[in-house]
């Protein structure tokens, strides 16, 4: 009988094929009676129609469905259905372990933490007299969550016992006649290999052979055909030399327990093997393997720092100082060079504090940069174009970082990036030595976790709006169960918090602006009012205690973002950049990017430029004076500034109405970015235009009246672009929301199209699509491109490339199709960039066809 979607075997019903296993072809199907989803194998038709044979195994299965374990697939029973006999079993989601080895060996945590399961399953079956025969990767799954559970226990057993062996075939499988599964060659014992009889020792071989495996990414004993095979397993021994140098001298020596070709010599019980593992991980690295260094009581643990200027122009390098200070000897410092960089704050120290990686676009694509510190040289990592936030794995052995909406993984030695996770809008993450990361998918949601193999995000913290609107990057404390993040909303709950994988309550530690960092011993770092302060850290009690010790003063920060300029290692060293004193000033410039001018004066508040009013007369900036983010109006004509909202939460992002009387804005005064309007004269209050739970950024006024544009930052999606009505009941409607971040929404001079950046295609790029729709959509840029803006005519669209160039695109339409040219660069810029600079387009566009542009001066 054929098994097909639909078919009923007894009370289950057959969904789909889930694979090939050695008993038989398995389907996924759904218990009707339980209703709860199933995994059926069908057994093989000799076998089926065999009454000895399957009184047999029914007898097995018996003992079988007695194992309960967690780290078992249980056998629930057998059923039948004409001449097709079934064995239901537990459904397993996940990849195989086999399949996880297709990108390579594990990390050496990640293995040990499988072997231990696998050792603890192997062990439990042992002690109900069940022995395997059939361990390897392939009947391994690590299920979603990050546990292992082994497959197909004791099925060998009936196959081998059924006649005498007989000669290897050409496939990997040993068979003594067809169909009859004795194992698999490469991982079977030598005792097995000869067709002798096989006790639970054998599976102590295939186990060594597994974790071996996962150690080293190769087979201990491959080979071309089953004989080659068959004959590695008798007469050679594993290729030592292939296990990582971080494999200790303990992990080796139980391999080679496993591996003893005489089972005599074997070991004799899989508890053993598991207590061997288990002592090996508690016991301290011997003399010859380098230790961490050692640190002071006092708060002078400060080993190393450092410190970098933020970019002065972008086409020349960053340049970064090193300060090292061991208790004995006297402070020095040292230059580093980096290439220039869009994303000044995203960099991050190995927590062996030997490496130092960083997002930059020296060779104009944005990507990460890796610079051993004991080099002078640092090197692109390829295939992590568009990436930002870094973060490191414990064993400073792997990245993760955020590009094209996913979280991804680049493992150092080698191969190309691995996507773990979607993140539409990633907000930092954080990797224990446990495997698991937490990260902060969306600039709008709590914390999740997921393996650092991929699965299935779990969320681990509980947003509390809208008093706290985000929960972002986080890091893991030494235990590798708690974690520190920043939850962002108003100045009475904003701050750094105390979580536990564990689930809970979380505890603020203390108000903050930007997120903190940790290090031994129990020490929180911060950024407080522009300096690098510490101060001691009671877990336990979740409690600072004793005064705060500056170590860097300025420190460069971004209150939007809540990003400070620092990273820290776990082996006592801190870097960071200082930029807190860099100058701002508009230019106006012409199409070759000739300077015909400045607007207002050198500006050290980290301005940020948002747009002129319809009259060409006043520039609404943001600036950041005394720490607290407003809204200011600049005066083109006469010069000279006035602040235009005095609110002590962040003010951003002014936009004019078209007929120039009124601003709408964000502010986070209740915890969450919500669009507030007030006149431009500043007379009279100011009145709160959308309240959501999501964060909202104003991008674009519709030149008719009729709609603000604007970025929602949805839970799942992250960054879209809505219009809200600026008439009648105000009910948001949707312009853009998919699975990537669209950002940077504009309207088109008559209102019909709206211009955007989306990195759906692995990197930025300008799409347009007519507003309201419905219609098409249109690309217009090809090798990345972000910040639209519109020339008054609607005639050509702007944007800024990865390398900083302007570029200008014809535009023509027809109807409802819209068409666009090839884009030409006009003019290299030296515009601001970095997180807060992102948040909308550092130009403005005039309407006699001049840039204005928000450009770095220089450092005070």
């Amino acid at each position: 009988m054929a098994l097909t979607a639909g078919t009923r075997i007894g009370p289950y019903e057959v969904r789909s094929p889930l694979g090939q296993g050695g008993m038989g072809v398995v389907f996924r199907a759904h218990d009707t009676q339980l209703q709860r989803d199933v995994a059926l194998k069908l057994l093989p038709n000799d076998f089926a129609s065999d009454p000895d044979r399957l009184s047999r195994f029914q007898r097995e299965a018996q003992v079988l469905a007695s194992l309960n374990h967690p780290n078992i697939a249980q056998i629930y029973g057998l059923e039948g259905a004409g001449e097709s006999r079934c064995i239901v079993m537990e459904l397993v989601d996940g990849e195989t372990l086999a399949e996880r080895l297709i990108r390579g060996a594990l990390h050496v945590d990640e293995a040990l933490r499988f072997a231990l399961d696998i050792a603890e399953a192997l062990e439990a079956a042992h002690e109900k007299g069940i022995v395997h025969r059939d361990l390897k990767p392939a009947n391994i799954k690590i299920t979603p969550d990050g546990r292992i559970k082994v497959l197909d226990f004791g099925l060998a057993k009936v196959r081998e016992s059924e006649s005498a062996r007989a000669a290897a075939s050409n496939s990997p499988t040993m068979m003594s006649s067809p169909g009859m599964i004795m194992g698999t060659a490469a991982y079977m014992s030598p005792e097995q290999a000869k067709g002798r009889t096989v006790d639970k020792r054998s599976d102590i071989f295939s186990f060594g052979c597994v974790l071996y495996e996962m150690l080293t990414g190769r087979e201990a004993f491959g080979g071309e055909d089953v004989a080659d095979i068959v004959s590695r397993v008798l007469q050679r021994e594993p290729d030592w030399s292939a296990l990582p140098p971080d494999v200790s001298p303990q992990i080796g020596a139980v391999l080679r327990r496993c591996f003893e070709k005489d089972v005599k010599k074997r070991r004799r019980d899989m508890g053993d093997v598991r207590i061997d593992i288990e002592q090996a991980l508690k016991e301290p690295a011997p003399s010859g393997i380098a230790q961490a260094p050692a640190r002071s009581s006092r708060m002078a643990w400060i080993l190393l720092v450092v410190a970098g200027l933020l970019i002065v122009i972008l086409s020349i390098p960053t340049t970064l100082h090193l300060r090292e200070r061991v208790v004995e000897d006297p402070e020095m410092r040292v230059e580093i060079n980096t290439p220039a960089t869009p994303q000044p704050l995203h960099f991050a120290l190995s927590p062996d504090g030997m490496r130092l990686v960083f997002v930059a676009a020296g060779d104009g694509l944005q990507r990460l940069w890796l610079r051993p510190l004991d080099s002078v040289a640092a090197q692109p990592l390829m295939g992590t174009e568009g990436a930002e936030y870094p973060f490191w794995s414990a064993d400073s052995r792997s990245i993760g970082f955020f590009a094209s909406a996913k979280l991804k993984r680049f493992d150092i030695g080698g191969g190309p990036p691995q996507v773990l996770a979607d993140a539409p809008s990633g907000r930092g993450g954080a990797w224990n030595s446990e495997g698991t990361i937490l990260f902060a998918p969306t600039n709008a949601s709590p914390l999740s976790r997921v393996l650092a193999l991929g699965g299935q995000p779990v969320q681990v913290t509980k947003l509390d709006l809208p008093r706290l609107g985000s929960h972002r990057l986080p890091q893991f404390l030494p235990d590798g169960r708690h974690f520190m993040f920043f939850a962002q909303g108003n100045p009475e709950t904003q701050g750094i918090y105390l979580g536990s994988l564990d689930g809970g309550e979380t505890k603020r530690l203390t108000a903050a602006d930007t997120a903190g960092a940790y290090t031994e011993p129990g020490v929180l770092i911060f950024n407080r009012q522009g300096a690098l302060v510490a101060r001691h850290l009671d877990v336990a009690a979740g409690l600072l205690m004793g005064n705060a010790v500056t170590l860097a003063n300025p420190v460069s920060n971004d209150l939007n973002f809540n990003l400070a300029g620092f990273s820290v290692s776990t082996a006592g060293r801190v870097a960071y950049r200082a930029g807190a004193l860099e100058r701002r000033q508009l230019f106006w410039v012409d199409r070759s990017g000739k300077k015909l001018g400045t607007a207002g004066e050198p500006d050290s508040n980290t301005l940020v430029v948002s747009e002129l009013s319809p009259d060409g007369r006043w520039l609404a900036v943001a600036r950041s004076v005394q720490n607290n983010t407003d809204v200011w109006l600049m005066d083109i004509l006469r010069g000279g500034v006035r602040r235009f909202t005095t609110d002590a939460a962040v003010d951003q992002l002014p936009v004019w109405s078209p007929d120039g009387t009124r601003i709408v804005f964000y502010s986070n005064r209740k915890g969450i970015q919500n669009l507030y309007l007030k006149p431009s004269s500043g007379a009279g209050g100011e009145e709160s235009l959308l309240e959501s739970p999501h964060p909202k950024l104003p991008m674009s006024w519709s030149l008719d009246g009729r709609f603000v544009l604007y970025q929602d930052a949805g839970p799942t999606t992250g960054w879209d672009l809505w219009a809200l009505p600026m008439t009648g009941d105000r009910k948001p409607i949707v312009v853009v929301n998919g699975p990537f971040e669209e950002r940077s929404g504009q309207f088109s001079p008559d209102g019909r199209w709206v211009a955007y950046q989306s990195n759906e295609p692995g990197q930025f790029e300008i799409y347009v699509q007519p507003f309201p729709g419905p219609g098409g959509r249109w690309q217009v840029s090809t090798a990345g491109g972000t910040d639209p803006r519109w020339r008054a005519d609607g005639k050509e669209l702007f944007f800024i490339a990865p390398d900083l160039k302007l570029m200008a695109a014809s535009v023509q339409v027809s109807g409802s199709v819209f068409e666009s040219g090839s884009s030409t660069a006009l003019f290299q810029t030296r515009i601001v960039t970095g997180e807060n600079a992102s948040l909308k387009a550092q130009y403005t566009v005039s309407r006699d066809g001049r840039f204005l542009i928000n450009m770095v001066l220089s450092f005070g």
